[in-house]
């Protein structure tokens, strides 16, 4: 307990900052700067007042301040008591000024005056002309003289003053910049280190081979590495060298970075982790600089780990940043980069492992043998890895007893490790806000409708004339996906508005390696089976299938121009993986208008078969768009009761057969040949003991 306290009391910030000690030491100037350079002197009003002083005999001295145009004027005591009958109201300010200020020159009965002149040259005359009056009376002239005053602290501060602000603010702007003041990099004169996390002396990120479900291709390679960094003897032995570098590739959300993560709490050596856009600065030569530190840390703590997510925003081709700047930033540290990993200098005992879902656009050079020596791809999960996502994502929540994973799975094919974790979340959300004690089957159902379709907008205004044209629009959807072979089997359809649409279906696609000419022509005639509906029955189409057209439109080019699926095209492709024809098409204009009729073509050629599927089968789609406007969702088993069950359904035929009835005779026909074959025949001769193996040769 009372370590916790000490870690609690320990973790809690520090509130005195040395940037206290600068202020204090401002203020303290300032508050110096004004109190010596107020002046301790009264002032007098005018020449005038000053003239009827000095003729009367009341000035004993006077000095001229050159570079002030001022006069400093010592009055004695007689002074004082002129000025009170003349000026009681400046007597008051005088009495003021004697209590409070203790005003300097008080010495044997005088005081210090001070009066501001216009000209020195014309006062000193005024002083002649009084003292030549005093002289003709017999009175004691005033003496004068002139000097130059020199405040040397003003001057000090008046010249460091603007600098010390102009350094400040630079400051501020340099560390807003350089990202704040925290760790190395912060300060300005770090702005060149390296702002690599590094995870070592026991330090983790408390994840582990464990808590990464899945990926069991990919896990096994980079467990090798970690292997290899614990028990290096067992590879060196046969003379085998460990990768210098590991590079995962794949989409978003599939668990590069929770891989990494799980590097870091696995391996027992230093872990550095940065991202690619860590190297990125305004100046020139930072992240080459980033580059040589990180790598020089690294070395010094070998065997090590360094991890760049998100390596492609320094990793880039070169020559193709899309900016026109000969010296750019961002090639200079990809140079770098590509020295440390294997240049003319040895780099042993640094793995680098880097995560990236734009592996296309990464440069030749950085991708080669010796520096990426393996290229990790993690794909989208099958249904046993996703299978095993759920295992790990359900652990923390409450569950019913109506849960089954497998079923989850199979309903979440495409969905990432990400996109699982957030049904998960979104399940035990959706139970919260109905107040329930569990999580049940049917919230993670709603989650899924969340996360794909969007939330319900129950209080949309919709007309009858409108909400009928968007039951058609969804029923004609389902009716050709049922109709069809290949076309993917439809789960749920709604006409709830969710998100940006008003309607809704819901398929369950098959998780394909290839796909077909056939199932892509299926596909295609699906999408347009809404504006097809449309047209059969009201005689108009809307706006509504803007996202069908969107979705066949590109299938269609898709067929023509990459995948080499259009007969008068031939087997081309134009496809460009390597996004070098960015600016230009990669074929001439003949061949553009060539492209865009066949196109056209297929498009249409799929919207006349939908609406001939329909035609054939206008009853059951009235019936179907009838009772999904009645109740506003119907499932697979509605299709069932309207169309009957689909002939090539893999369920619906593995069903079938086991209802056939074999005859009887097929039966006999078959334990006979069941009885024929030896599998172990009385009359072979025993194995001699002596020729069968011991346990101890088995187990040699």
């Amino acid at each position: 307990m009372a370590q916790d306290k000490n870690q609690k009391n320990g973790s809690k910030k520090n509130p005195f900052s040395i940037y206290w000690i600068y202020a204090i030491l401002g203020i303290g100037l300032i508050a110096y700067q004004y109190y010596y350079s107020a002046s301790s002197k009264i002032p007098l009003k005018t020449v005038a007042q000053f003239e009827s002083l000095a003729e009367g005999g009341y000035v004993e001295n006077v000095t001229i301040v050159i570079n002030k145009l001022r006069a400093d004027i010592r009055l004695n005591e007689d002074g004082i008591g002129f000025l009170k009958s003349t000026d009681e109201k400046q007597f008051q300010n005088i009495k003021k000024a004697v209590k409070n200020q203790n005003v300097r020159g008080k010495s044997s009965g005088a005081y210090d005056f001070e009066l501001n002149i216009s000209d020195n040259g014309n006062f000193e005359k005024k002083i002649e002309e009084i003292n030549a009056k005093l002289k003709e009376g017999g009175k004691h002239q005033i003496p004068y003289t002139s000097e130059t005053e020199y405040d040397y602290l003003s001057s000090i501060l008046g010249f460091l003053l603007p600098i010390v602000l102009i350094f400040a603010l630079w400051m501020f702007i340099m560390r807003r910049m350089s990202g704040g003041g925290g760790g190395p990099g912060g300060q300005i004169f770090n702005i060149g280190k390296s702002r690599a996390q590094v995870y070592d002396n026991g330090k983790s990120t408390n994840v582990t081979f464990k808590d990464v479900a899945g990926l069991q291709g990919a896990k096994e390679e980079i467990e090798e590495i970690v292997e290899f960094l614990k028990n290096p003897k067992k590879y060196t032995e046969l003379g085998a060298k460990i990768p210098k570098g590991a590079l995962l590739v794949g989409p978003p959300g599939t668990g590069k970075t929770l891989l990494a993560k799980a590097v870091a709490g696995e391996a027992k050596v230093p872990f550095f982790s940065l991202s690619g856009s860590d190297f990125v600065e305004m100046f020139v030569g930072v992240g080459a600089s980033r580059v040589r530190d990180l790598f020089k840390q690294a070395k010094e703590k070998s065997p090590s780990i360094i991890f760049i997510d998100e390596i492609d925003a320094i990793g880039r081709a070169r020559g193709k940043n899309g900016g026109f700047s000969s010296n750019d930033e961002r090639e200079n540290t990809l140079n770098q980069l590509l020295t440390e990993m294997d240049g003319f200098g040895t780099n042993s005992g640094v793995i680098i492992l880097a995560a990236t879902n734009r592996a296309d656009i990464l440069d030749k050079a950085l991708m080669r043998a010796g520096r990426f020596d393996r290229q990790i791809y993690v794909d989208m999960p099958d249904i046993n890895e996703r299978k095993e996502i759920f295992q790990v994502h359900l652990k923390p929540l409450k569950l019913s007893k109506d849960i089954d994973i497998d079923f989850l799975a199979k309903q979440t094919p495409g969905f990432s490790g990400a996109d699982i974790a957030n049904i998960c979340n979104e399940a035990a959300l959706i139970a919260a806000r109905k107040d329930k004690k569990e999580v049940e089957k049917q919230d993670f159902l709603d989650a899924v409708d969340r996360i794909i379709g969007g939330l319900e907008k129950k209080n949309k205004i919709i007309t009858k004339d409108e909400k009928r044209a968007i039951a058609f629009h969804e029923a004609g959807h389902a009716t050709i996906s049922w109709l069809l072979e290949y076309a993917h089997p439809l789960v749920k359809v709604t006409i709830v508005p969710r998100g940006q649409s008003l309607g809704a279906a819901w398929y369950l696609p098959e998780e394909r390696s290839i796909t077909t000419t056939e199932q892509i022509l299926d596909d295609m005639c699906s999408a347009l089976g809404g504006r097809a509906a449309e047209q059969l029955i009201f005689g108009r189409i809307s706006t509504g299938a803007l996202s069908d057209l969107e979705k066949v439109t590109k299938q269609a080019y898709a067929m023509v121009s990459i995948y080499g699926l259009n007969e008068r095209i031939g087997n081309i492709s134009y496809y460009d993986s390597q996004g070098r024809e960015s600016f230009q098409k990669p074929y001439s204009d003949d061949t553009a208008r060539v492209i865009d009729e066949e196109v056209s073509k297929l498009i249409e050629s799929q919207y006349q078969r939908a609406l001939q599927i329909l035609s054939d089968n206008k009853e059951q789609l009235t019936q179907l768009a009838e009772k999904l406007l009645s109740s506003e969702v119907i499932f697979k088993e509605d299709l069932e009761e309207i169309f009957g069950k689909r002939p090539w359904d893999r369920e619906h035929v593995q069903e079938d057969l086991r209802k056939v009835e074999i005859p009887e005779e097929l039966k006999q026909e078959l334990e006979e040949e069941k009885n024929e074959i030896p599998f172990n025949t009385p009359d072979q001769p025993e194995t001699p003991e002596e020729n069968n193996p011991s346990d101890e040769e088995k187990r040699e």
